[in-house]
């Protein structure tokens, strides 16, 4: 019999599969990969033959992956990883930065990281950004795949095994609509100010992670009007008389604060951090530990000079 690795098939099948793998149907990787979908079908099947095991399931609308399938996963994502550190190895070696550099933050990060790797890229042209944005719940659940070099929270998630690197300091600051009765007062009581109609993050988010925990210390309870999963939305509702909320002051400084005033309520801002997190388990490439040098030093300045921190 030949040696597995001579009938594993081919490299282009095992990106195929991890498209498949990532985007959950064979229709979202055809896309992806702008190949037709019969394309990746025979592909996939012919990588099934090579391995000699059915790589996933067909329930319904769903692909479900079976054990011989998740093992393939977890080897080509070792091996298209490897040949991507060689290929960033050999450009450094020729005086370049160049490669990918993954990141997934966030959704609040969203405001202000793309400042950052602007300023990067103009230091470093040659490296490509892949950048993915979730809430809280979304990018711990990426932290499972360990497709990306680094993950941006407020609250990073205890139970992992994570390389932290604090960044930035991250206020979490109450707002109301413009001309709202409580812009008129100064050191205004926390419950005073969750009295009025509250609009809060949905679950999974790491704003409302951070406020429940800060309400829960301080004994008070808020009178939660609405549920909403954007910092926008919840903007445009204070704007529109809707309630009252508290928001990093992030999505203000980058997003816009139009039609809003901040308040001087007691025990706020809610102080947290953002931190660029790693998995411990896994060996940074020369593109990530280049940003991660550059964030150390002069990006966390740059940002700090921005936000008048």
């Amino acid at each position: 019999m030949p040696r597995l690795h001579a009938r594993i098939g081919t490299l282009r099948q095992l990106e195929i599969l991890l498209a498949v793998y990532q985007a959950g149907s064979i229709t979202g990787a055809s896309k992806a990969l702008f190949l037709t979908q019969p394309t990746v079908s025979m592909q996939l099947k012919k990588l099934s033959d090579a391995v000699g095991a059915p790589l996933y399931d067909q329930i319904g609308r769903t692909l479900v992956f079976t054990a011989a399938g998740l093992e393939v996963v977890k080897s080509a994502r070792e091996v298209l990883g490897c040949l991507e550190r060689l290929e960033m190895k050999l450009s450094d070696l020729h005086g370049l930065k160049a490669g990918t550099l993954r990141l997934a933050v966030v959704n609040t990060a969203k405001y202000f990281i793309p400042h950052l790797l602007a300023e990067f890229l103009e230091k470093y042209p040659n490296i490509d950004i892949d950048f993915k944005v979730g809430n809280r719940q979304h990018i711990i659940d990426r932290l499972g795949t360990g497709e990306d070099d680094f993950y941006v929270f407020s609250h990073p998630p205890e139970n992992w095994d994570l390389h932290l690197h604090e960044f930035l300091p991250n206020p979490l600051v109450a707002i109301v609509q413009q001309g709202h009765p409580l812009s008129q007062k100064n050191n205004i009581s926390l419950q005073e100010f969750v009295n009025h109609p509250f609009l809060i993050r949905e679950e999974g988010s790491g704003t409302r992670f951070a406020i429940e925990k800060h309400f829960l210390k301080q004994g008070v309870d808020a009178n939660v009007r609405m549920t909403i999963e954007s910092n926008e939305a919840i903007k445009h509702s204070v704007m529109s008389g809707l309630g009252v909320a508290i928001l990093s002051s992030h999505s203000l400084a980058f997003g816009g604060s139009a039609g809003l005033t901040e308040l001087d309520v007691e025990s706020t801002p809610i102080m947290t951090k953002w931190y660029l997190a790693s998995l411990q388990t896994k060996q940074l490439s020369t593109v990530a530990q280049t940003f991660l040098d550059y964030v150390s030093s002069q990006g966390r300045k740059s940002m700090e000079a921005k936000m008048d921190l």
